[in-house]
């Protein structure tokens, strides 16, 4: 099935999702550990709407259908359309069920904090990822988002010399990542006073839409020398590109189009600096939760380094993939000898394991 074909597919279902890597009660002996009892873990997704989102879902899929996890987990993953309400909802029912661990992408950081709380007081692990939630009873596994944002809004500053004109295209609207990384750019472009922001709209972490919404913004805006995108980045430089405007520079996500730009893979060749947000955080929230249960590891909240890439460090069928689409994202693996997990290519385009034994990093 193509990416593309599999994204309509997960956009056009219910609100409600479910996909069962295991058949049966999870409590079951499982005969593959000699009659050790499988634990449950689901994962409870606010928003399936872009290609991060997809990823993201996929590689969980992809190691739930592994070792360890084939044997030791029954791992089921649920939508909730950007709904707190619906997401709420269903983690209550997740509670009722008597699963073992919960992993959020939530749709609100604090939204769902009366429904964690119960889940917690029931013995329940609750990891959160991404946009994470606020109860202080879970756990989370993030990367530092405000940091993400500063970051690329400081190369964009260095590379025009403190000078200039920027755009910013945000993300999905009241989500923590959002405000994160929002909070962090705007306080970066502040401390510049020759940075003048000219715009700030929508993309919401979605290619095609950064692309539309850039298309419908550019007759109204000034020349524009840096552009801060949150995520979409290369429908961003497409809508430039077609307008027929002067290519900015870009600090942007781990989109592999963006990269391909980056390379001069694909023209025109633009100067960026791409901060990835990997999807493979759910697979670390995955690990953690087994951990946890398995008395492998204290209940401990961890902080993942986004990987980085600039114009002149790209490597090919590493960090940027010629072959891939333009809206994928590039960082759904980690790579080097330190990676915190190392990812097939199949497991992030439909959610086919990969051969061995999935082994995850989660450092000390």
């Amino acid at each position: 099935m193509s990416i593309h074909r599999y994204a309509r597919l997960l956009a056009a279902a219910a609100v409600v999702l479910l996909i069962s890597t295991g058949c049966g009660d999870g409590s079951a002996d499982n005969p593959a550990t000699g009659g050790a009892k499988r634990v449950k873990i689901a994962l409870s997704n606010s928003f399936i709407g872009n290609q991060w989102r997809v990823e993201m879902e996929n590689v969980f899929k992809a190691a739930c259908a592994m070792p360890p996890y084939l044997e030791q987990v029954e791992c089921s993953i649920y939508n909730a359309g950007n709904d707190v309400s619906t997401q709420s909802r269903q983690i209550s029912n997740l509670i009722s069920q008597g699963v073992n661990a919960i992993v959020i992408n939530a749709a609100s950081t604090s939204g769902l904090n009366g429904v964690v709380q119960q889940a917690c007081d029931r013995g329940i692990v609750v990891v959160s990822f991404d946009n994470t939630v606020d109860a202080p009873c879970g756990l989370t596994v993030n990367t530092d988002q405000v940091k993400f944002g500063k970051q690329l809004a400081q190369f964009i500053v260095d590379q025009l010399k403190g000078q200039g004109n920027v755009i910013m295209v945000t993300g999905v609207a009241g989500t923590g990542a959002d405000n994160d990384r929002n909070k962090g750019a705007k306080e970066v472009f502040a401390a510049n006073p020759g940075i003048k922001l000219v715009g700030e709209y929508t993309g919401m972490w979605d290619s095609a839409t950064a692309q539309r919404n850039t298309s419908a913004q550019l007759p109204g805006l000034p020349k524009v020398d840096g552009v801060w995108v949150s995520g979409g980045t290369d429908g961003v430089i497409k809508a430039f590109a077609e307008a027929g405007r002067p290519m900015p520079v870009f600090g942007g996500e781990g989109e592999n189009g963006f990269r391909k730009y980056m390379a001069g893979i694909l023209t025109p060749k633009v100067v960026g600096m791409s901060v990835g947000q990997p999807p493979f955080l759910s697979v670390i929230s995955l690990e953690l939760a087994r951990a946890v249960l398995k008395g492998e590891r204290q209940k401990k909240s961890i902080e993942i380094p986004f990987p980085v890439a600039t114009s002149d460090s790209l490597k090919p069928g590493e960090t940027v993939f010629p072959d891939l689409p333009d809206s994928f994202f590039a960082d759904f693996t980690d790579s080097g000898p330190n990676a915190t997990v190392v990812l097939c290519q199949n497991a992030a385009t439909d959610g086919t394991p990969c051969p061995g034994t999935l082994k995850v990093n989660l450092g000390s």
